[in-house]
């Protein structure tokens, strides 16, 4: 895994200076722009969780990748209430920012929730979605996720992290570790990180869990793309309750494969994510 970022640009958004990918305007596309809202791992950003499929997708269609609120450089340490609300509040004035009407969304785990949140809150924005690993339907807090909420500063700390995130171990190098560690104390990072998820943290979940009839409403085409060695989010108390709840929903389970389905399987993911967002 490399270390590569890709350019961001800064945005005033509803008075948050927001850190934003913004890329891939080919000729002629045809295609939405795809928001793709990143996880809530420590030390994440849009650069660590999309670097591996925006080049392929940003071939044919615009791309908008932020940093999502107390998340990378758009955390500000200050104090302020983070959940559910917040994030899909401060993702659909991103949208107005950019004057984007319309979207397709690809979300990783809590970016899955907040992207069903998007989609319940303004259906005529968003015309397709992809999930990942996705959170936003009601569920015991996993494990996992409970080791990755609680995380506290240290390299080793970090690792263990990674570890829970990747079944596959050859991801998981020093160079890897140490950059999202080195993330993780950047001190607005740090503060906003405390701030976010603690003790009891099943009240995190439930805040994140759309309601029955929220889900029920979101008409959008959906494809959910889940590791089936998933320890952070596993698919059977996520994935397989919201094929039964969204109206119009596919599920593609990938054997030997962790949290990280876009990183660890990228091939795998694009061949299934592609055609669904070109058709």
């Amino acid at each position: 895994m490399t270390t590569t970022t890709l350019p961001a640009s800064r945005l005033d958004v509803a008075g948050v200076s927001t850190a934003v990918i913004d890329t891939g305007t080919p000729d002629g596309a045809v295609a939405p722009p795809a928001l793709l809202l990143h996880g809530s791992g420590p030390g994440v950003t849009a650069t660590a969780n999309w670097r591996p499929i925006i080049p392929a997708l940003s071939k044919d269609r615009r791309v908008i990748a932020p940093d999502q609120l107390g998340f990378g450089e758009t955390a500000t340490g200050e104090q302020r209430t983070f959940g559910r609300r917040a994030w899909t509040d401060h993702a659909l004035a991103l949208l107005d920012t950019l004057e984007v009407r319309t979207v397709d969304i690809i979300g990783n785990s809590m970016g899955g929730a907040i992207g069903l949140s998007i989609a319940a809150a303004r259906p005529n924005a968003v015309r397709r979605i992809v999930l990942m690993g996705s959170m936003g339907v009601a569920m015991a807090l996993p494990d996992g996720l409970n080791a990755v909420w609680g995380y506290t500063p240290g390299v080793e700390q970090m690792r263990r992290v990674i570890e829970l995130f990747a079944h596959n171990r050859r991801l998981i190098t020093n160079e890897l570790v140490e950059m999202r560690y080195q993330a993780s104390i950047n001190a607005p990072v740090r503060d906003s990180w405390a701030a976010m998820f603690p003790e009891p943290r099943q009240r995190w979940v439930d805040d994140l869990a759309l309601s029955g009839a929220e889900l029920a409403a979101i008409t959008a085409p959906v494809l959910m793309v889940h590791g089936r060695d998933d320890r952070v989010v596993p698919w059977r108390v996520s994935s397989a309750q919201l094929v039964d709840l969204l109206p119009d929903a596919r599920l593609h389970v990938l054997s030997g494969c962790g949290h990280w389905t876009m990183i660890e399987r990228t091939a795998d993911f694009l061949a299934v994510v592609q055609p669904f967002l070109a058709a």
